[in-house]
């Protein structure tokens, strides 16, 4: 089947979109431009950092967009005089009408979930959170409503009970960026067609993670506590509340829990007991959690032995 070139604009920020723009490159697909995110001070030094995309973008010498406002004027004459026909969004921030329509063919998204399933910010995290195993990869054309375009490609992807949401997002960008290749492919061929997404009606959002959405709630089943704590490591990562023997409270990103059958009585959820030397075990609502690694605000991430070693409780 014959193939005709296009010509492409690729939109994503993260390092999670970085493989997807590379996949393209490497097979000789036309990328014309990238848009990515403006440039940011980070770490302690607050120095200017570029996106993982616009580096890789600027070592092969594609032109970088980088709009704050993706209503502006100027910035959508500029795109316009790119010409795409086909614009991939991978990670990146939602698109205004007047952006995703301009394509003669149009806008397509990768998605980090099996759609229609976690639609929403943070796929990847909600998954594991909610102790699912399985989810997957979908490619769909943009529309209004977010995530809810006609589905191109779906892969579905196993989670392993030892998953964190690292884990996971490691296999997803990989799946991800194949899936991305074989639609632009499959675009390319006009060898495609678009699906609906199925009518479910006990939809599992994926809302943006915020601070608060992180605390560990120990009231809850220990083996939905692990599943949040995996779901949210290392990033953002969850976190409690420790209570020194000064008295004083720190909060603490707790990274790696496993379930634990000791034996402790007249315990709440959320108290802890330690020998200070090797083990620390907290309560959730029907059993004990054992803590593996975890991080004291202001002191950097280590093994529990390590921190016990350190701090007393």
């Amino acid at each position: 089947m014959s193939q005709k070139p296009l010509r492409i604009i690729f939109m994503g920020t993260p390092e999670f979109a970085v493989l997807s723009l590379q996949i393209l490159v490497e097979n000789q697909y036309q990328v014309v431009a990238v848009i990515t995110a403006p440039d940011k001070p980070q770490g302690r030094g607050r120095k200017i950092a570029f996106s993982p995309v616009k580096e890789y973008a600027l070592t092969h010498d594609v032109p970088v967009l980088q709009p704050t406002n993706l209503k502006n004027p100027e910035f959508l004459e500029e795109l316009k005089s790119y010409e795409a026909d086909l614009q991939v969004v991978v990670a990146f921030r939602m698109l205004p009408e007047v952006v995703w329509n301009m394509p003669t063919i149009g806008t397509f998204n990768l998605h980090a979930s099996y759609l229609p399933q976690y639609r929403g910010a943070a796929p990847i995290n909600w998954a594991i959170i909610n102790g699912e195993t399985e989810t997957g990869v979908t490619t769909f054309m943009i529309r209004h409503e977010i995530d809810t375009g006609n589905i191109l490609f779906q892969e579905k992807e196993p989670i392993h009970p030892d998953d964190t949401a690292g884990t996971l997002y490691k296999r997803l960008m990989q799946k991800g960026a194949q899936l991305v290749l074989k639609t632009v492919k499959a675009i390319s061929q006009d060898d495609y067609v678009l699906t609906p997404q199925e009518e479910i009606t006990d939809l599992k959002p994926a809302p943006k993670i915020h601070r608060e959405t992180c605390k560990i709630d120990w009231n809850q089943p220990a083996e939905q506590v692990r599943n949040f704590v995996r779901g949210l490591s290392p990033y953002p990562a969850a976190w409690t509340e420790l209570t020194l023997t000064n008295g004083e409270k720190k909060n603490c990103k707790i990274f790696s829990v496993h379930l634990t059958d000791q034996e402790k009585a007249n315990q709440n959820p959320g108290d802890f007991v330690t020998d200070n030397k090797s083990y620390l075990y907290i309560r959730g609502q029907d059993g004990w959690l054992a803590v593996e690694e975890l991080q004291l605000e202001g002191k950097r991430r280590m093994m529990v032995d390590e921190f016990l070693r350190g701090t007393t409780l």
